[in-house]
């Protein structure tokens, strides 16, 4: 509802401007326009407005993503494979930058002071903020272990799958819990006009570290770790 009320404005504000202007738009332009189908393909994403709740949401689906690579890792581990040790540092690089710093930084910013002050899911906050730290000290840890000479040393070996198991079976209920439960419940302990600028916010602060369309250069630079490890092929996991 939040969405559709901006858009709503804008084309208002647009038809008010042309007015004034002295150019006349009739009436069936403006809703010719305002519901024409957008063109299919990433441009059609990359220029529609995202509410606060689903531009966490599918930054969790990078993160899942992640977590395949992770798991991937670690099974060729754990089979004594030969592993790719330069898409496992970049894929906690990609952790580490995108997910920690920014994605986690905004929950804690945003969301979970909200959420306190509201009196509301404080023991889950409370547990979900204790995760992102745990998870900052496993990033650092697989992080100085995806080098070539770990694979040498058994010991290190070890670490690295306990520390890739630790962060996969932490993060796959985390960010479960956070889209069934914390980000449905956000939109009711904050105001419409609230919610609408925060989704603002995050944008900028997408658009400040990453650069215009952050969110879909993470998802290429993912893709890419993927296809090094053959894992990007979707139908492959298909049941025969």
């Amino acid at each position: 509802m939040i969405e559709t009320f901006g858009r709503k404005r804008r084309q208002l504000l647009i038809g008010v401007s042309l007015v004034s202007g002295g150019l006349l738009v009739p009436a069936t332009g403006l809703v010719g326009r305002a519901f024409a189908l957008p063109e299919k393909g990433k441009e059609e994403d990359k220029n529609e407005e995202v509410s606060p709740a689903e531009d966490l949401m599918r930054e969790h689906g990078a993160l899942t993503r992640v977590l395949l690579i992770y798991g991937e890792e670690l099974h060729r581990l754990e089979a004594k494979q030969d592993v790719d040790v330069g898409v496992l540092a970049s894929a906690a690089d990609i952790i580490r930058h995108f997910v920690e710093d920014y994605h986690e930084k905004l929950e804690e910013d945003y969301l979970f002071p909200r959420f306190r002050k509201a009196g509301k899911l404080v023991d889950l906050v409370d547990t979900l903020l204790q995760q992102h730290q745990a998870g900052r000290r496993l990033t650092e840890q697989i992080r100085a272990l995806a080098v070539a000479a770990t694979l040498k040393d058994e010991t290190k070996r070890q670490q690295l799958m306990e520390a890739l198991r630790s962060f996969i079976r932490m993060y796959r209920p985390h960010e479960a819990r956070e889209d069934t439960v914390l980000f449905p419940a956000f939109r009711g302990i904050v105001s419409p006009h609230e919610y609408d600028a925060l989704g603002e916010q995050f944008e900028k602060k997408e658009d400040e570290l990453f650069g215009e369309d952050g969110f879909f250069k993470i998802v290429d630079q993912v893709a890419e770790l993927e296809k090094k490890l053959g894992i990007y092929d979707l139908a492959q996991f298909t049941p025969k």
